[in-house]
């Protein structure tokens, strides 16, 4: 009886240690399936994020090759016309487009990635646009004024955008003291010893804080009174360009174009860009013909601030090869006597 049961505690025994070597080797072999796992997980990330990186390295390659394709566009049109209108090749914007069909298929490089790449885009004239750099002049070497005259032109338009006018003279000052500090014009000046001339506009009084350079229309949330709000609503009528320049009359908005003519309101600037819809301006004295012929002959405004050709466009880019997508907004200078294009900053 006693062997019996000295042979049935030994038989539960050896199954307890059965069971716990089997518990200890589902243990071993769940935490060696765990860490396989997690060093397939970390190798696929590994392996997902090269492609991505080839995929994103490609798509820039391709919007370098559509950004020089498009500023050839924009050579090209100033070679066949010395004018600027919305009717200009230039001006037709690229839907969603598959790569390859723009190549032809041609040959195995457009097989190889043309059938995943979709381009899009458009070139818009910045200087459709009031350029927030008129607001400061030069009248002399070293020296730099507000221009009233301009300063009068955003008020107007911040007016008619239902914004406070006097947020003008703040961005012109302010502009101005950034202008001066940064060294834009002058690097061998940039302190706060440049001298500043107000003209006659009697604002030298008011204080100006040093800023950093205003370059964009984004740069207006620096300064006091300013909101996103104000400058998602200003974005589509100013624009911040590096000197001053004229307004093209064959592409400006008629909120832009009312402002910068005292007396004329926005009603009529749209009567006059009907008319530019049937027969673009072929230079200035056609648009001062055709403005006073709405206005009224009395009409006197300052013609030097307008013309009918462009040199700064933004064009604005649509890359997606794969899963990679590329959005870029890219400022372009062309010469207006040499027609040769050069990039000024990406957006």
């Amino acid at each position: 009886m006693r062997t019996a049961l000295l042979y049935s505690s030994g038989y539960v025994g050896l199954n307890r240690v059965r069971g716990a070597a089997m518990i200890t080797a589902l243990f071993v072999v769940t935490l060696s399936a765990m860490l396989v796992s997690g060093l397939l997980w970390r190798q696929q990330i590994q392996i997902r994020r090269i492609e991505n990186q080839q995929m994103i390295l490609q798509a820039q390659w391709v919007q370098r090759g559509a950004l020089d394709w498009t500023r050839f566009i924009l050579r090209a049109a100033a070679d066949t016309s010395p004018i600027d209108y919305l009717g200009g090749i230039w001006a037709v914007p690229i839907a969603q487009t598959r790569l390859s069909d723009l190549l032809g298929r041609a040959g195995a490089a457009g097989e190889a990635y043309g059938q995943d790449t979709y381009l899009s885009g458009s070139i818009e004239d910045a200087q459709a646009k009031f350029n927030l750099r008129n607001l400061v002049t030069m009248p002399r070497s070293g020296q730099l004024a507000l221009d009233v005259v301009q300063i009068a032109s955003f008020e107007r338009l911040l007016a008619i955008l239902n914004l406070k006018p006097e947020l003008a003279k703040v961005v012109a000052l302010q502009l101005r003291a950034s202008l001066m500090h940064s060294g834009q014009l002058f690097p061998e000046r940039a302190n706060p010893k440049l001298k500043i001339s107000a003209g006659s506009d009697n604002l030298e009084s008011q204080a100006e804080d040093p800023l950093l350079p205003i370059n964009s229309v984004a740069g207006l949330l620096d300064i006091p009174g300013f909101t996103a709000e104000i400058v998602e609503q200003l974005k589509p009528f100013v624009t911040v360009l590096p000197q001053p320049t004229t307004v093209n009359v064959n592409t400006v908005s008629a909120e832009v174009l009312a402002s910068m003519i005292p007396g004329f309101d926005v009603a009529k600037a749209q009567m006059l860009l009907a008319l530019r819809e049937q027969v673009f301006f072929v230079n200035t004295g056609d648009f001062t013909n055709r403005l006073r012929t709405i206005a009224g002959p009395q009409l006197e405004f300052d013609t030097s601030q307008f013309d009918v050709k462009t040199n700064f466009f933004v064009i604005h880019g649509h890359v997606q090869y794969d899963r990679a997508l590329l959005l870029r907004d890219v400022l372009v200078y062309r010469h207006s006597s040499t027609h040769s294009t050069r990039i000024i900053k990406y957006a």
